[in-house]
């Protein structure tokens, strides 16, 4: 079976130009080598953190809930008052990028503006269950948050990761090794071209010189003899 190789036409010319296109090949694949790493450092530190940030959300969720059943076990329903508190949004996200090897990967972060608009709420009775319910609810919001931008982070990594790896794969299994065989498809052309080059030119000094020295032998031959008086 043949090997895999470009179609040029074998000169020292492309032979040069060949030889750059593997040093190049050679470098990029070295540096997408060093950023797959990079990014999967990075991944399994995602991935740490969500697997801590999920179980944290179950303690949170879960807290959050007992203190939401506190709540209507003292005050009864107050989702009316929270409706109409809430003319305003105070707790916010904010996005950002973050450069990894190259990848920029969304992080999220909350805002908090304006004052408390529940800060009347409860104030007949249970103001102190809605104060903790609503500090535990905000904590489930951050939790909720800061996993989000952990698998929105997981999610493109991974993505880039696979990408990264087949170019990497593409350049060291197919890529090098056919611009390797080129190279020596052009070299094994070139010295076959000398040895031919040689061959022709001992040739053609032999038979110059066989030319020569008939030439000679005839001039000879054709000579007077000299005479004696």
């Amino acid at each position: 079976m043949s090997q895999a190789r470009e179609n040029v036409f074998p000169t020292r010319m492309n032979l040069q130009v060949t030889k750059q296109r593997l040093k190049g090949a050679q470098k990029g694949h070295s540096l997408l080598k060093r950023k797959s790493e990079a990014l999967s450092v990075r991944f399994r530190e995602i991935v740490a953190k969500i697997e801590e940030a999920k179980l944290r959300m179950g303690k949170v969720m879960q807290n959050a809930s007992f203190s939401l059943a506190q709540v209507s076990y003292v005050t009864g329903d107050i989702g009316y008052q929270v409706r109409e508190s809430a003319k305003r949004a105070t707790f916010k996200i904010e996005a950002h990028q973050e450069n990894v090897s190259g990848v920029m990967l969304p992080i999220f972060e909350k805002k908090v503006e304006g004052s408390d608009a529940f800060e009347l709420t409860g104030l007949g009775r249970g103001g102190q269950q809605i104060q903790e319910t609503k500090e535990v609810y905000i904590k489930a919001v951050e939790t909720l948050v800061d996993l989000a931008s952990l698998q929105t982070a997981f999610v493109i990594l991974d993505e880039v990761i696979k990408i990264t790896n087949r170019r990497v794969n593409a350049i060291e299994h197919v890529i090098i090794p056919r611009v390797e065989n080129t190279i020596k498809y052009i070299n094994s052309e070139l010295d076959e071209m000398d040895r031919e080059e040689f061959y022709r030119q001992a040739t053609k000094e032999e038979e110059t010189r066989k030319v020569d020295e008939i030439a000679s032998s005839i001039f000879a031959e054709a000579q007077d003899e000299d005479i004696i008086f």
